[in-house]
C-alpha cells in the first residue's frame, strides 16, 4: 500500500525566500544611465522619472504656445516639446524658449535645417526621427552644432517610421527598430557625442516592451519611454500604463510621455498617477476611491471625482480615501492619511482609520478639506483649501443614495 502523502498544516510557514528581490513588493533597483540635462531637468543616472508633454498649439502662435507650457507645468509637467513642422516654427523657438517656464524640445521629422533653426533658438533638447531624416550629412551637421552647444539630442525610434521590411529580412519588429536606434546613436558617438536620450516606441504594447529591454542591455544612454498613438484618454492610458508599467517596474525607463488624444495636461495627470502608482513619484495627491456597488450609502461616484478635482493641485503629498460605506470605509483605508467614509445621507471623516467627525452628505468635502488643512498645518505647512478649485457635485447626484442600502427601489 502507497502511504499518503503528508500534508502541511496550513499554517506552516512558506518556504520562499522573500528576501529575494523580485519578490519584494515595489519596483526593481533603477537601471544606470548617463545622466543627461534637459535645461535644469535631469534624465538618468538616479534622477525621479521625469515626466514631459507634447503642445498641441501651432508653434508659430507664441502666445498660445506659452500658454498651454504654463498649464502643463501647473499640473507638474518638467519638459515641454513643441513641434517644428516648418520655418514659421522653427522661428517662433527663440521667443518660445525665451517665455518657457519648462524646458523646450524641439521635434523634428524631415528637415535638418530645422534642427538647425532650433539649435540657433538655443532649445534645450532636439528630438530628431532617423527614420525619416535621409540626409545624413545634415544629421552629422546637427550632431556637432548640439556638442558645441551643450544640447542634448533624443534619437526617436517610431515602429511607423522604420520603413518596409526588406525580401530575406528575419528579425522581429522589435530588433528592427533597435537596430535603426543602434546605427543612429553610431553616428552620433561617431562625432563624440554621447548627450544622448533613446525611445523605441511603438502602438503594439509587447513589440514595444521587447524593444526597450533590448535597447537597455546595449547602451548607457537614459531611456524616454512612451506607447505612439495611444488613443484617447481612457484607451490611451490603460494602453500607456500596460506598456509603461512593466518597463518602470523592472527599472527601466527615464522620462516618459503618455501620449493621448485629448489636451496635454490629461497626459501629465495620467504620467504621474503611473510613477505614484508604482511608488516612483511621491508628489500631491493620491486618491484611493471604492469602485462603488449596491452597499454604498453616499453618492461616491461624484463626490469621488470632485474630490479629485479639488485636491489635484495639492502640492504636499497625501493619501486621501473616498469610500462609501462602513465595509470599505476606516478599516481598508486605515493606510490613508484622511478620508470620508460614507453613510445614510451622511459620511465620516477619518485620519489614519479613526474617526475625526460625522457630517451631512453635502458638508462632506469642505469637512475633508479642513481636515486635511490641520494635517498640513499640524505639519508645519500652508493650509490648502482656500487655494482649492471651487466645485461641488451637487445635481450630479445617483437617484436613490439617500436612502439606506437594501431598502433602495
Amino acid at each position: 500500500m502507497v502511504p499518503s502523502p503528508t500534508l502541511e498544516p496550513m499554517d506552516a510557514p512558506l518556504s520562499v525566500d522573500l528576501n529575494l528581490p523580485e519578490d519584494r513588493p515595489g519596483p526593481r533597483l533603477r537601471r544606470k544611465a548617463k545622466r543627461v540635462w534637459v535645461g535644469g531637468t535631469p534624465i538618468g543616472d538616479g534622477a525621479p522619472v521625469a515626466v514631459q508633454s507634447m503642445c498641441t498649439t501651432l508653434t508659430h502662435d507664441v502666445d498660445a504656445t506659452i500658454r498651454q507650457i504654463d498649464a502643463l507645468q501647473e499640473a507638474g509637467c518638467e519638459i515641454a516639446r513643441v513641434a517644428v513642422p516648418d520655418k514659421r516654427a522653427g522661428e517662433a523657438l527663440k521667443e518660445i524658449v525665451r517665455r518657457s517656464i519648462l524646458p523646450v524640445v524641439a521635434d523634428i521629422h524631415f528637415d535638418y535645417k530645422l534642427a538647425l533653426m532650433a539649435l540657433d533658438a538655443k532649445v534645450h533638447k532636439l528630438r530628431l526621427n532617423p527614420g525619416n531624416i535621409h540626409n545624413k550629412d545634415g544629421v552629422r551637421e546637427v550632431t556637432r552644432r548640439a556638442k558645441e552647444q551643450g544640447t542634448p539630442i533624443r534619437i526617436g525610434v517610431n515602429h511607423g517610421s522604420i520603413g518596409d521590411r526588406q525580401p530575406g529580412d528575419l528579425r522581429d519588429e522589435a530588433q528592427r527598430m533597435v537596430d535603426l536606434a543602434l546605427s543612429e546613436i553610431k553616428i552620433l558617438e561617431d562625432l563624440d557625442f554621447d548627450d544622448i536620450v533613446v525611445s523605441v516606441k511603438a502602438f503594439d504594447v509587447p513589440v514595444m516592451i521587447a524593444a526597450y529591454r533590448r535597447l537597455a542591455k546595449a547602451v548607457p544612454y537614459p531611456l524616454h519611454l512612451g506607447v505612439t498613438e495611444a488613443g484617447t484618454a481612457l484607451a490611451g492610458s490603460i494602453r500607456s500604463a500596460a506598456g509603461m508599467s512593466v518597463l518602470l517596474y523592472e527599472g527601466l525607463g527615464d522620462t516618459i510621455r503618455v501620449s493621448l488624444s485629448e489636451d496635454p495636461v490629461v497626459e501629465v495627470k495620467a504620467a504621474f498617477d503611473l510613477l505614484k502608482s508604482l511608488g516612483l513619484r511621491d508628489q500631491g495627491l493620491t486618491l484611493v476611491a471604492c469602485p462603488s456597488c449596491g452597499r454604498a450609502d453616499i453618492d461616491l461616484i461624484p463626490l469621488a471625482k470632485v474630490a479629485e478635482e479639488r485636491l489635484r493641485a495639492m502640492p504636499t503629498p497625501m493619501k486621501v480615501a473616498v469610500m462609501g460605506c462602513e465595509v470599505n470605509g476606516p478599516g481598508e483605508a486605515k493606510d490613508a492619511d484622511v478620508g470620508i467614509a460614507g453613510g445614510v445621507g451622511k459620511g465620516a471623516i477619518f485620519r489614519k482609520g479613526k474617526v475625526v467627525g460625522v457630517y451631512p452628505e453635502d458638508k462632506l468635502m469642505d469637512a475633508l478639506l479642513a481636515e486635511i488643512d490641520k494635517i498640513l498645518v499640524e505639519n508645519g505647512k500652508e493650509p490648502y483649501s482656500q487655494k482649492a478649485p471651487k466645485l461641488s457635485h451637487e445635481g450630479m447626484l445617483t437617484p436613490g443614495r439617500s436612502v439606506p442600502a437594501g431598502t433602495r427601489t
